[in-house]
C-alpha cells in the first residue's frame, strides 16, 4: 500500500505539461457548461477535482488524466523523459486541488456560480502557464517558500533556489 500513495519524484516534464493541458480543457469545458447545463458541469467539476486529489495522493497511479498522460500520451507523441523534481509537482497539485475544492464549495454550498466559475477561470489560467509555456507556478511558489524557510530545504535538494549571501 506504501507505494500506492508514493509520489513520483522525480517528474516527467512533458507528463506534467499534458495533464496541464487536460486541465485547462476541462476548465474550459466547466466555464462554457456553468449556465447552461449545470448538471453537466457539476459532473466535470467533480472530475477536476478528483484528479487534482488522486494526483496529490498518488501521483498518476489514481488519476484518469495522469494516467492518460503517463502510459498513452507520452509514448504516443514519443516524448522524451525531462525529470524534474516531484516534491514542487505534488505542490502544485495541492494548490490546484485547493482551487477546485474551494470551487465546489461555491458551486454546490453556497450556490455562487459566480465564484465557482472565476476560480476555475484562474486554475485555468495557472494550468496553461505549465502547459503552454513550461511555467509551473505552484513550483515557483515552493521554491520561494524553501528560500524563506517555510518548507525545510531536506524535503527537495534539487529544489533549492541559490541566494546571493
Amino acid at each position: 500500500m506504501k507505494t500506492l500513495f508514493d509520489f513520483p519524484n522525480p517528474v516527467n516534464d512533458y507528463a506534467a505539461r499534458l495533464v496541464a493541458a487536460m486541465v485547462v480543457i476541462f476548465s474550459i469545458a466547466f466555464l462554457l457548461t456553468l449556465h447552461n447545463f449545470p448538471s453537466l458541469a457539476s459532473w466535470i467539476l467533480l472530475f477536476l477535482a478528483y484528479g487534482f486529489l488522486a494526483r496529490v495522493a498518488t501521483g498518476p497511479t489514481l488519476s484518469p488524466m495522469g494516467l492518460l498522460a503517463t502510459k498513452i500520451l507520452v509514448p504516443l507523441f514519443k516524448l522524451p523523459e525531462k525529470a524534474v523534481p516531484g516534491p514542487p509537482k505534488r505542490f502544485a497539485q495541492g494548490i490546484g486541488l485547493a482551487f477546485s475544492v474551494a470551487s465546489m464549495f461555491a458551486f454546490f454550498v453556497t450556490g455562487s456560480v459566480a465564484v465557482a466559475g472565476y476560480l476555475i477561470a484562474t486554475l485555468a489560467f495557472f494550468a496553461s502557464l505549465e502547459a503552454f509555456l513550461g511555467f509551473c507556478t505552484g513550483c515557483f511558489i515552493f521554491g520561494w517558500l524553501m528560500r524563506f524557510g517555510w518548507i525545510p530545504a531536506s524535503m527537495c535538494k534539487e529544489c533549492v533556489i541559490a541566494t546571493d549571501d
